[in-house]
């Protein structure tokens, strides 16, 4: 019950005093209505730039990005903020004059801010000036910079990589035509028609002696029958059919040993150049499928030039500013209300509080003279 009475002590001696705290709270509103119009007017300018994915980005995959994405697109913030295109863009604007001898990073301190929205790919930039049409020129200068100089980045990249492929395909180009060159000297320094005819031939040759060979063995069987019942006048005739039988055999097999020979060395030619055709035409099949790959992803690189990366693109160049964003007369005149409230309160509340310590100390010693 005692602290509900304190309450309201307090509270009545704080009404009690209720013109202290009004008047408290016009001075600070007036003192901060007057610095306020006497403070110099800055207007802000935001140029806004939109980071789209690269080309062929699946738009399910584009719309489930990752924090880690949303982290990375901060790079960006980099491009916008550098000190060179801010020097730029100092020379383009002509701020010494309006900024005074200071050093390019106390100007961009307090003249630029670049920052993408959170959770989004919008990258703004914000240029804060005395002169409305300067900040907003300055905004637009540095969101056309950036845009310009992540498309000059992409560019190289792609030159880059379409310059690698281009060494890569006259490369492969060089080899193929070395081997088409050597395919071309095979062809002539090792054919295989004559061969292939040669054994051809020989087969047909050798067919025609085995019927030759069995025709003269059958000749000789059949003098060596004939020899054994012929009476002896007919001996010397048959005798001589089968010396010449036997004499054309052994020409026969002369020559089908000879043959022999040489279709085996015509076969063991044939299987060695073939040999060497087959690992020529491998290795040739094989540069012509390389440089088809090479030519084909160099067609695929030239088509996605420009769309590898991802795309800057200014969606608001910003407009020139109205309203000035400083000073905020409305939002010093609010906070010099509430400290014009506050600190006279806070003054009164101690003051209670003294009082009431006092009135203690006060009973305290009256009620010590009582007693002595």
């Amino acid at each position: 019950m005692s602290e509900l009475i304190d309450g309201f002590r307090y509270i009545s001696y704080i009404a009690s005093r209720w013109r202290w705290i009004a008047l408290s709270c016009a001075i600070a509103v007036t003192v901060a209505f007057a610095v306020s119009l006497s403070m110099p007017r800055e207007y802000t300018a935001t140029a806004r730039i939109v980071i789209e994915p690269p080309a062929g980005t699946d738009i399910r995959a584009a719309a489930a990005m990752s924090p880690i994405y949303f982290e990375s697109l901060k790079t960006y913030e980099s491009f916008a903020a550098g000190d060179t295109l801010f020097q730029k863009a100092i020379a383009q604007s002509d701020l010494r004059a309006l900024m005074g001898a200071r050093s390019i990073e106390s100007i961009k301190k307090r003249v630029l801010k670049v920052g993408i929205v959170h959770n989004t790919r919008i990258l703004e930039i914000s240029a804060t000036l005395a002169d409305p049409r300067k900040a907003q020129a300055l905004a637009q200068f540095i969101a056309e910079s950036t845009t310009s100089l992540n498309r000059s980045l992409t560019s190289e990249g792609d030159q880059d990589l379409i310059q690698g492929l281009e060494a890569e395909e006259r490369q492969a180009r060089a080899k193929l035509d070395q081997v088409d060159a050597a395919w071309v000297r095979l062809l002539v320094a090792e054919p295989v028609e004559g061969l292939q005819a040669a054994i051809s031939n020989s087969s047909d040759l050798r067919s025609k002696l085995d019927e030759q060979a069995s025709g003269a063995q059958l000749e000789i069987a059949g003098a060596a029958e004939r020899e054994r019942q012929a009476p002896a006048s007919e001996l010397p005739q048959i005798r001589g059919e089968r010396s010449e039988a036997h004499a054309r055999a052994d020409a026969i097999r002369k020559q089908t040993e000879s043959l022999d020979r040489q279709d085996g060395e015509r076969e063991r030619l044939l299987a060695a150049r073939t040999a060497h055709r087959d690992r020529l035409k491998a290795e040739r099949t094989a540069q012509q499928a390389a440089l088809s790959s090479i030519e084909g992803r160099l067609t695929q690189a030239r088509g996605d030039a420009g769309y590898r990366g991802e795309r800057l693109k200014i969606i608001d160049p910003g407009i020139v500013p109205e309203r000035p964003s400083s000073p905020n007369t409305s939002l010093n005149m609010f906070a010099a209300l509430l400290l014009g409230f506050t600190l006279p309160v806070l003054y009164f509340a101690v003051e209670i509080n003294f009082q009431e310590l006092r009135i203690r100390a006060r009973r305290g010693t009256h009620a010590l003279a009582r007693n002595d």
